[in-house]
């Protein structure tokens, strides 16, 4: 896998670089449609919009398509940040223009996009070669009549990061096998290792974990209903889950078993290159980010060990926009694009899990392993941890801030305000934003 990680640190690379900006790749399109695309002198124009590292043209995708339809230009913008990206997007759908044919959605806009914008993007159900899916990946996008409103591309089953150097230093096993028994079926019993390594361990001060948020995370998105249920009622102040992976993090922060960083803002980078904390619950395509950021110093200290329970967080889709002038061509290279070969081909370069059942049983993702990480064989990881996903995940309009508002209040926790303060804090900044 030693391709792995030098295309995974070229690609987040151009996503860095890139930030809110676009980049653009492919020949110009018509100027005269909603989407830009188009059809002239017997060329077909698709435009995509993209985010973050998605795969399609970091490992060479849309420039194969290209070359096997040689009547078909693809011109692809990437904006580095989802939510700057998903910000123009509600004012492009909003205005009925501006838009790209193909659009990317990510799992916490799904059902925002399938409540609010039905009209505005084309049906995929039962279109020919696209039922490869796992169930509930295709259910995040499917409107209450039925409706596919896109297909998906990668999912972010979890496992847990761990730092061998640091468990050996606390008298732990170091074994990725013996490791995930420590913690096998409970994340108390993970929290609990966390107070065994404080106690233990020998050396300069470390943490057990990142972060309490990242531990709820993982805990909510083991159930089927996390902030909302099957009616579209909110019920993140009363599930018994929330109530319990709050807990549960807030013990971690009490105790001191967390650095008091949160997953991907500032700070966490550099707690990754100094080695501050010895865990952190990830999702698989958080590996490359650990990888890129804990740099070469720290290879073959991390390894991988299976999650107490099975969640997922994290993954995309594509969609069709409907009044694209070249709709179906679109979604012929959206289901090309998300097919089991070129999604276990982008698993291959950069990493992403497959949210194709086909794609999981592909030989380069079941034997796939990490150089990085001690060649943990992450395919056997993942995909394991894929199958333990609830069949049926209910998702809400506003996920996607109800969960940051959960980890900011989390971060209040780890400050030292009281875990009773923070949640009527927390609580009461949901209300505000969603209703």
């Amino acid at each position: 896998m030693g391709t792995y990680g030098s295309l995974r640190r070229k690609a987040v690379a151009t996503a860095a670089a890139a930030g809110a900006l676009a980049l653009v790749v492919g020949c110009s399109s018509s100027d005269d449609s909603v989407t830009g695309g188009g059809k002239k002198d017997g060329k077909v124009t698709i435009t995509m919009g993209l985010y973050g590292v998605m795969g399609l043209k970091e490992t060479g995708l849309l420039e194969q398509y290209e070359k096997e339809n040689p009547e078909v230009d693809i011109k692809a913008e990437i904006a580095g940040d989802e939510q700057t990206y998903y910000t123009a997007l509600q004012t492009r759908l909003a205005a009925g223009n501006g838009l790209k044919d193909i659009q990317g959605i990510e799992i916490g806009r799904a059902k925002e996009i399938t409540e609010t914008q039905a009209d505005k993007f084309a049906d995929f159900a039962g279109m020919a070669g696209t039922d490869h899916f796992l169930p509930w990946k295709e259910s995040q996008i499917s409107t209450a009549d039925g409706k596919v409103l896109g297909l998906g591309t990668d999912i972010g089953p979890m496992a847990v990061c761990y730092r061998k150097d640091y468990f050996e230093q606390a008298g732990l096993p170091t074994d990725r096998e013996e490791v995930g028994k420590l913690w096998e079926g409970d994340w108390k019993k993970y929290v609990e290792v966390g107070r065994t390594f404080k106690k233990d361990f020998k050396g300069d001060k470390v943490a057990f974990t990142d972060s309490a948020s990242g531990l709820f995370n993982a805990m909510v998105y083991g159930y089927p209903e996390q902030y909302y249920d099957e009616k579209g009622e909110l019920i993140y102040d009363k599930n018994p889950a929330v109530k319990e992976a709050w807990g549960l993090a807030s013990d971690a922060a009490e105790e001191g078993l967390t650095a008091k960083l949160r997953q991907f803002q500032p700070g966490w980078d550099p707690g990754l290159a100094n080695g501050t904390f010895a865990t952190a619950v990830c999702p698989a395509w958080m590996l490359s980010h650990i990888s890129e950021k804990a740099g070469a110093a720290n290879k073959g200290k991390w390894d991988v060990a299976r999650a107490p329970k099975g969640a997922n967080w994290g993954g995309s889709f594509l969609g069709v926009v409907e009044k694209s002038p070249v709709k179906e061509e679109a979604k012929k290279l959206v289901a090309w694009l998300t097919a089991p070969e070129q999604q276990a081909h982008i698993f291959k370069e950069i990493g992403n899990i497959p949210s194709s059942e086909k794609a999981l049983e592909n030989a380069d993702v079941k034997d796939a392993k990490s150089e990085y990480f001690d060649n943990a064989p992450i395919g056997q990881i993942f995909g394991a941890a894929a199958q333990e996903i609830p069949d049926k995940q209910v998702l809400g309009r506003k996920d996607g801030t109800i969960k940051d508002t959960f980890s900011q209040g989390l971060a209040l926790v780890e400050q030292g305000t009281s875990r009773d303060e923070a949640w009527k804090t927390t609580t009461e900044r949901i209300e505000k934003a969603v209703g």
